[in-house]
């Protein structure tokens, strides 16, 4: 199994049009993904790669049953574009765009959360199930090179760390069940955590990694929930960014979240808080592989 997607999953690309959403359409129609719509206001009735563009979600979604959305589109208008989706039926929306404002931000998440939807993001390149379905930029044009079924989740601040934590599980011959870039913005569309629960109830997941960094409650929500027991399964946490502590606080490095207000923002209190609760805190990547090996 998977969490979010898999082979069945019907998409609708917002923004199909642009630049980003054809390259990634093309990427995604390549590795088998039923891409079954696209939306452009004011281009309905034209097609991308052989896929039909609308005018509204709506129309998409009934004439195609699609049921997972991407979104390319500017920050101004990613508002009202998740509105848009939920409003329409998706249950599964990916939000790539980065740096909304927040207000913005906190509305489409709210909306998403009131219709039961799985928002994704903000500042993400995606999610893949290995072998079944990708959404986004994730993977790039040859995803098969460094995402391998398997059954291991991966849940990540960072869209290139994704990509390093399967790469690594597919070096040492295992492999990943999805792979989940949950946002580098300071809103995101659901936690740390609570993928971690979809992971935990998917039978064919035995083991998480999750990579963290300075900044935001996920990683203390995520102890608390190994702590209390909702998360049972084997946890590995690699969370970088221990440099940060020898700067000022209030600046940002990568990610706009990466920033440290105080000291339970630090990668070295999150480690120390991950370990205490249960988790298995890693330095590098090459120990996952062998931490996997050990526990399952």
């Amino acid at each position: 199994m998977s969490i979010l997607i898999d082979e069945t999953t019907r998409v609708v690309v917002q923004g199909i049009t642009g630049n980003q959403g054809r390259f990634d359409t093309r990427l995604c129609l390549d590795y088998g993904v039923k891409i079954v719509a696209g939306v452009t206001p004011g281009r309905g009735g034209e097609d991308v790669d052989g896929v039909p563009v609308f005018d509204t979600v709506r129309r998409a979604v009934a004439e195609t049953r699609a049921a997972a959305a991407v979104l390319y589109v500017p920050a101004g208008g990613v508002r009202d574009a998740v509105f848009e989706a939920v409003d329409a039926g998706c249950k599964v929306l990916l939000a790539t765009t980065e740096n909304l404002p927040q207000h913005d931000a906190a509305q489409a998440v709210a909306a998403a959360r009131a219709a039961g939807a799985w928002l994704v993001g903000f500042n993400t390149n995606g999610v893949i199930s290995p072998g079944k379905c990708k959404i986004g930029g994730i993977g790039g044009a040859d995803p098969d090179a460094i995402y391998r079924p398997g059954r291991v989740g991966v849940v990540s601040r960072s869209g290139g760390m994704s990509a390093e934590i399967s790469w690594a599980l597919s070096r040492a011959g295992m492999g990943v069940s999805t792979a989940v870039s949950m946002g580098g913005d300071r809103t995101t569309g659901r936690s740390m955590r609570e993928y971690l629960g979809l992971f935990e109830d998917d039978p064919e997941t035995d083991a998480m990694i999750v990579y963290g960094e300075p900044g935001t409650d996920n990683e203390a929500e995520v102890a608390e929930a190994i702590r209390s027991g909702a998360i049972r399964k084997p946890v590995l946490a690699l969370i970088a960014g221990a440099f940060q502590e020898a700067y000022p606080a209030g600046r940002s490095f990568g990610h706009v979240a990466a920033m440290i207000a105080g000291e339970a923002d630090t990668a070295t209190a999150k480690r120390r808080l991950l370990k205490e609760a249960g988790a298995h805190v890693i330095a590098s990547l090459d120990e996952a592989p062998k931490v996997i090996a050990a526990l399952i």
